[in-house]
């Protein structure tokens, strides 16, 4: 990740201090010493969290919203502080179909559900987490939603402002096209399909696919940072900035997925264990059925062989970890939202010709192809390790796979073709019997 700016600029990398903390802890957990260190900050950027959308409520509260107020209160003794940023999420308020650039009031005062997840046992919590996060659908975007509130709170005595950007993708350009270190999201999605674990996933293809590059973000933050601590005269509200591409890059997840085949069929992974010939449904109901007859029932019937080859099973377990992720996922993927980006935009454009090049946000200009491309490789590269030698390798593999596939489709639809013949026959054997025996009881008759 470093390797560039050791390259140019090999001093630079001496100036970052790291230092051990834990926002969980009271004062950060950090040592007397450390603390003498932030004596001398100027800009706090307040990023950490936890990720794991299916957190228990007290984990994402204790994180998300406890681990704020901890860092607004360390903030709160600097001396030199010129802009605390917070960094928040696009989704923290699913319940508003437009979401503007200011802070909206949250159904429960933050301290109270502070003292609550502390008062009440992990069953207790558990059983009423639904009615409380209402209407949000888990408890990382809820907890974000309160931690906004506490900032603007502290909004009276500090410089703060609030980043909202929404998902967060691989990065454009810097510090490498491409670059990622997780596997969360869409890089997920990405890879679990092109291994041809991932046959389908509950989604609108014609709803706008709200993501974001990485490094853009970042440079957004940075912006916003500078914007906040020159700006003179304090405004009223909290500066909120929505970091999204909303109405500038304007591509769905339909086109997504189609420009991310076409991609993934030259550069595909390796290992993979079926042909990455999966799609997005609409309709629940369809899903659903696909999700029987290409997740659930290949991975027992995989597990099955590795019983018999006297293997470690894995795949049941695996399609289990995959169906809870996209579960999660398709709550954002089956909604769509307008994010208003003015403050964000404006920022863009007071920037001098020189800082736009350095800390661009320009959304303009991105080759949706090449980036798509980047993703991919980057996936590969950095996640999974997978050297770029290695891709003709991966290609006639895929080749392979997709014989088979071939063989298994034309075999299924064989076999589908061969049931409805012998019901129809069965079929109409039953209707010739029901003739002959309403015309014997005619005949009776008579």
């Amino acid at each position: 990740m470093f390797s560039r700016i050791r390259e140019s600029k090999p001093d630079v990398v001496n100036k970052v201090i790291a230092i051990p903390g834990d926002i969980t802890l009271p004062n950060l957990g950090l040592s007397d010493e450390n603390k003498k260190i932030l004596e001398k900050l100027n800009v706090v950027f307040h990023c950490a969290a936890t990720l794991r959308l299916e957190s228990n409520l007290k984990d994402a509260v204790l994180m998300n919203t406890v681990g704020t107020k901890t860092v607004l209160d360390m903030a709160k003794t600097l001396r030199n502080l010129v802009a605390f940023i917070h960094l928040s999420t696009a989704f923290c308020h699913v319940d508003q179909e437009e979401l503007c650039e200011h802070v909206y009031e949250s159904p429960y005062n933050p301290h109270d559900v502070i003292k609550l997840v502390n008062w009440l046992d992990e069953k207790s919590l558990k059983l009423i987490t639904s009615k409380i996060i209402e209407p949000h659908p888990n408890t990382y975007t809820f907890s974000k939603r309160l931690a906004e509130t506490l900032v603007d709170e502290a909004f009276l005595n500090l410089p703060c402002a609030i980043a909202r950007p929404s998902i967060v993708t691989p990065s454009w350009s810097e510090p490498l096209p491409g670059w990622v270190d997780n596997l969360n999201g869409p890089v997920g999605l990405i890879v679990g399909a092109g291994k041809g674990v991932i046959r389908s996933m509950h989604c609108n293809a014609n709803f706008h696919a709200e993501v974001i590059p990485v490094d853009l973000a970042i440079n957004a933050l940075i912006s916003i940072a500078y914007k906040v601590g020159t700006t003179i005269e304090k405004t009223k509200k909290i500066p909120v900035f929505n970091i999204t591409q909303s109405g500038v890059m304007p591509i769905t997840w339909g086109e997504v997925l189609e420009k991310g085949k076409s991609v993934a069929y030259d550069y595909p992974f390796e290992g993979a264990i079926w042909y990455p010939d999966g799609d997005i449904r609409s309709s629940k109901f369809v899903h659903n059925l696909f999700v029987l007859f290409f997740h659930i029932i290949p991975a027992y019937f995989i597990d099955f062989l590795m019983v018999i080859f006297h293997q470690k099973r894995f795949m049941v377990r695996l399609q289990k970890r995959i169906s809870d992720g996209l579960e999660v996922l398709q709550y954002f993927t089956t909604r769509e939202w307008i994010f208003h980006n003015t403050n964000l935009l404006t920022l863009w454009n007071e920037m001098s010709k020189k800082d736009r090049l350095i800390f661009s946000i320009d959304f303009f200009n991105i080759n949706e192809m090449e980036y798509i491309k980047n993703i991919i490789l980057g996936a590969r590269q950095y996640c999974m390790k997978e050297k770029l030698s290695s891709l003709e390798r991966a290609r006639r593999h895929q080749k392979m796979l997709y014989i088979v596939h071939c063989i298994a489709i034309y075999t299924f639809y064989l076999f589908m073709l061969h049931l409805l013949i012998s019901n129809f026959q069965g079929a109409s054997y039953m209707l010739h019997y029901a003739a002959e025996i309403r015309h014997f009881f005619t005949f009776v008759e008579k």
